[in-house]
Order: C-alpha cells, then sequence, then structure tokens
C-alpha cells in the first residue's frame, strides 16, 4: 500500500507554496542542462501525486531506470533547497548570518584578508542584535583564526577583545545549552509520561531540575538564557502540576517578548509555544477572563505577516489556537457549542497532515472524545477513544490511561452492562500497572463495581457518598490528577443533581464570574 508520508521529497514538494514553486522554475530554467529538464519533470510528477508510490512514479517517468530516478531525487531535492534558501534570504536572519559567513571564507581563501574580516565585523553587528550568540562563536573563531595566522594591521586593544568576548560568549553559550537540555528533556518527560503520577515521580523530578540547572545562575542574562530558563520552569511546573508556577513563568516567557518585541519575528515559533502555554495556565487555573484576553491576543497574532511567512508558525499557530478553543469550551461546559468546531479542526489537521506530529493528533482526539461526552454523545465519544486505545503506547501513557477510564464511563452511561466487568477489571488493571491510579480512580472502579448489585431506587446515595469522598480532594495535585483530564466531580454532580453535565459546569462558570467582579 502507497505511504503519502514515506518519502522526504514528495513530502518538501507538497509543503511548497505556489510562489515557491513558481520561483524554482524560474531559478532552474536558468539552466537548460537536460538533467535540469529531468528534474522539472519529476517536480510536476510528485506535485501532482496525491500520495507517494515510487511504481507509479517510474511508469510516468518514461525511460528512466530505478537508479537514475535516486539519482533524479537526490538532485531535485538539493535544487529545491537552493532556490528555497534564495527565496528566504531576506526574510531569515540565520540564512543571512549563513552566507555572511561563506563570503567571509570564499573572501579569506581568496587571499582577500581585510575584506573578509569586513564582512566578519558586519555580520557580528547582526548578530549581536539578534542575539545569535552561537553564530557569533562561528563569527569570532573564523575572526580569531585570521587575525592569529596574518598580519592585518588590527590593534592590540582590538586583540585583546576579541579574546574576551569569546570568553564571555563561551560562558554565555554553556548556560543557554544547560538551560535548553533542561526545558528539552524535561519536555521529553512530559510527552511519555504525562503529569507526575506519584511522590517518587516528584521526587526524581525535583532532583533531575536541581542538579541540570547552571551552577552560575546569578548571571543568567539576555534573552535566551533567560526564555530557556522560563521554558525550563514552565515543564518542571506543569509536570508537578503546580499550575500556579507554571502560569507565572509562562507569562515570565511571553513578557520577554514584550520587553523585546523584534524577537517575536526572530524566534516566533519559541512565542507561538509561550502563547500555548499561557492559554494553558489559564485554563488549568480556570482564569476565565485572562484566557480570554490572551486568545483574542493569540487570534490577532495569528492574523499577522509573521505568523503566516511559515508554514511551521502557521501550522502551529493554528493548532494551538484550536485547542485553545475547544478548552474554552471545556472550561465553561458548553460542549455542544465546541462539537460545531470539530470538522473544521479536522480539515485543517488533514490539511497540516505532513506537518502535524502523532502527540498533537493524540490530544486532539481525547479533546474530541471529551466534547462528545460532555454533550451525551457516547456513541461519537467511543469511536474518537479507539483510535487512542487501539494505537501505540509509545506517548502520553497518561492520556492513554484516562482515554480507557473515559471509555469505561461511556459504556456505563449506555448501559451496556454486560461489558462494564470485565472493562472496568481490565481498565484497573492497566491504570495499575501504568502507576497511574490515584484516590479518585480507586473510588470510581469501586461505585462502578457496585453498581451492579445496587437497587435503581439507592443509586442516588451511592452517587452522594462517591462525590463526598472525592470532593475534598479536589486541590490535592496528586489525588486528582484526574480532574485535568476530566471532571469527574461535574460528572458525578450532574448526576446527584438530575442535571446535565454542561450546565453544572456553566453555573460553576457564572458563580466565578460573579465572586470576580463582586
Amino acid at each position: 500500500m502507497a505511504n503519502r508520508f514515506s518519502d522526504t521529497l514528495f513530502l518538501l514538494v507538497h509543503s511548497l507554496e505556489k510562489s515557491e514553486k513558481r520561483h524554482f522554475k524560474l531559478y532552474i530554467k536558468r539552466s537548460s542542462a537536460n538533467e535540469e529538464l529531468k528534474i522539472v519533470q519529476l517536480f510536476d510528477v510528485l506535485d501532482k501525486m496525491p500520495e507517494y508510490d515510487e511504481q507509479v512514479l517510474l511508469k510516468k517517468m518514461k525511460g528512466i531506470t530505478k537508479t537514475q530516478l535516486t539519482n533524479l531525487k537526490t538532485h531535485l531535492n538539493k535544487q529545491l533547497l537552493a532556490s528555497l534558501r534564495l527565496l528566504k534570504l531576506g526574510e531569515n536572519v540565520d540564512l543571512q548570518l549563513s552566507e555572511h559567513l561563506d563570503e567571509a571564507r570564499i573572501l579569506y581563501n581568496k587571499g582577500l584578508k581585510i575584506q573578509a574580516l569586513r564582512i566578519l565585523e558586519k555580520a557580528k553587528e547582526l548578530a549581536r542584535a539578534n542575539q545569535k550568540f552561537n553564530t557569533l562563536v562561528q563569527i569570532l573563531s573564523l575572526e580569531k583564526k585570521i587575525e592569529t595566522l596574518h598580519i592585518t594591521r588590527s590593534s592590540t586593544e582590538k586583540t585583546e577583545q576579541l579574546a574576551a568576548e569569546a570568553i564571555q560568549i563561551s560562558s554565555h553559550i554553556d548556560r543557554v545549552t544547560r538551560l535548553s537540555n533542561l526545558a528539552l528533556l524535561l519536555y521529553r518527560w512530559y510527552v511519555l509520561n504525562g503529569h507526575a503520577r506519584n511522590d517518587e515521580d516528584e521526587k526524581d523530578i525535583k532532583s533531575f531540575f536541581k542538579n541540570y540547572l547552571p551552577s552560575d545562575m546569578k548571571a543568567v542574562s539576555g534573552f535566551y538564557e533567560k526564555m530557556y530558563l522560563y521554558q525550563s520552569y514552565c515543564w518542571y511546573a506543569f509536570i508537578r502540576q503546580d499550575f500556579l508556577m507554571y502560569y507565572r513563568y509562562s507569562q515570565k516567557w511571553i513578557d520577554l517578548y514584550e520587553a523585546d518585541p523584534q524577537m517575536i519575528a526572530v524566534e516566533t515559533g519559541h512565542y507561538v509555544k509561550g502563547m500555548h502555554n499561557l492559554l494553558n495556565a489559564h485554563f488549568d487555573l480556570r482564569n476565565f477572563q485572562r484566557f480570554e484576553i490572551a486568545l483574542k491576543k493569540f487570534e490577532a497574532f495569528a492574523q499577522t505577516a509573521i505568523a503566516n511567512e511559515h508554514d511551521n508558525f502557521r501550522t502551529h499557530t493554528s493548532i494551538y489556537i484550536n485547542g485553545a478553543r475547544i478548552n474554552q469550551h471545556l472550561m465553561k461546559g458548553t460542549f455542544k457549542e465546541g462539537l460545531k468546531l470539530i470538522p473544521g479542526i479536522e480539515e485543517k489537521l488533514n490539511e497540516y497532515a505532513i506537518f502535524v506530529d502523532r502527540h498533537r493528533i493524540l490530544v486532539f482526539n481525547y479533546k474530541f472524545a471529551t466534547l462528545y461526552f460532555g454533550s451525551g454523545n457516547y456513541d461519537k465519544a467511543i469511536d474518537f477513544l479507539q483510535k487512542i486505545i487501539n494505537g501505540p503506547l509509545d506517548l502520553r501513557i497518561d492520556l492513554q490511561c484516562y482515554a480507557r477510564l473515559l471509555h469505561l464511563m461511556c459504556h456505563y452511561e449506555l448501559k451496556n452492562y454486560e461489558l462494564i466487568e470485565s472493562l472496568t477489571k481490565s481498565v484497573y488493571r492497566f491504570m495499575a500497572k501504568m502507576k497511574n491510579l490515584t484516590v479518585v480512580e480507586e473510588e470510581i472502579f469501586r461505585f462502578l463495581k457496585n453498581s451492579f448489585v445496587v437497587p435503581p431506587s439507592t443509586l442516588k446515595p451511592e452517587l452522594e457518598k462517591l462525590l463526598h469522598k472525592i470532593k475534598h480532594l479536589e486541590k490535592s495535585r496528586h489525588e486528582t490528577r484526574s480532574l485535568a483530564y476530566l471532571d469527574i466531580i461535574s460528572w458525578i454532580e450532574a448526576k446527584v443533581y438530575n442535571k446535565t453535565m454542561g450546565d453544572i459546569i456553566y453555573n460553576k462558570y457564572l458563580q466565578s464570574r460573579k465572586r470576580r467582579y463582586a
């Protein structure tokens, strides 16, 4: 079976915009060599293919053997990247710096040392202005090489300045490296496991975080050091479900951009991720008003030229905004209104399919299922939950667990009692194996197991007992981890007070707004 996502060149061709395709054709027409004409033919065939299939490709490229096709694909890939580099040069600081370095190396190799140093000086100014310290190291390295090997008539003062600059930047990069590694490894932990499951997890995370922080924390300064520091604290707090700390450092992350707006264009991807985290923090804390303000700000950003400059920015901005819109309905209990978003989001996910990772799809499937569950459409909720349950177990063990719990609750609502007993045992074993059981889940399983023998007339008192047992745990981080995935307390309250789950949550939302404005 053909795989739409099996070939990197196919993905590159299908990621191109009209302007980029047009530029490639103009770029390649500068050469009339036979090989160039063949790669244009290959480009056109790949562009029209709905999915990659090498056998179909060979049939359309008549007279081309499999070996020749491999060589043509390599050449086309190289020319496409060269065309894109030329087109995007003016838009990207990193590409401009790379061009300056290339030019300086060429001039130096030609023996034009003074001219090379002038270009390097210009590159240093650009790198400093945009805080590109990794590239600054390369620039200084070449500058020192030229000054060391040749008499350039540079002053003694300048050479001393070069040496001091190199030491200063080396210390800075060491801190950036440690902090960016810490942020990356914490994020990896979360993607694999979700929130800390118990005291043992929390102890490990605290120890890891403390040991990985740079020893010279007082020296942390500059945009990148602070950004990675705030990111690290964000993931550290989020994993531990310290949502107040999570909010504070998400806000600090965005405040960095507010203090230096030009960095939004330089580090757009991190800005987009920061807004996503800030919205998540408001969601977790049920900061309704601040959530709405942040969402409007993010939606306004999505319309800017910066947000639409690259596929990555446009794709992830769209994904995060749609995720936030769903969260808004989950917060307010307006589940049925939220269902209206699903077709449009699925269309966007399909449009951005080559850019969207499995983790993001997993999260959306769970959110869709939650909307359907809250709306009382349990069959549709099960459809989305099955996509998670039947998938691989290599990501988000927490979602794998709560997808199974929500699946069990759907069958309970559908009164599929013949399945409930075996499902309860199966889900309990799975969650116990994954060390994902808390007091809340234990009580839910106990209730579901006993519901078979409880007469309908006494079911409500049993639900009231269940509510009493877990309501007081609402503020306990480890014991109510499940509430971050599904508002089980509101589900129970809906049954106790004979209301819909949506009505219960919406009333809480209204009461929260009244208290805020009182």
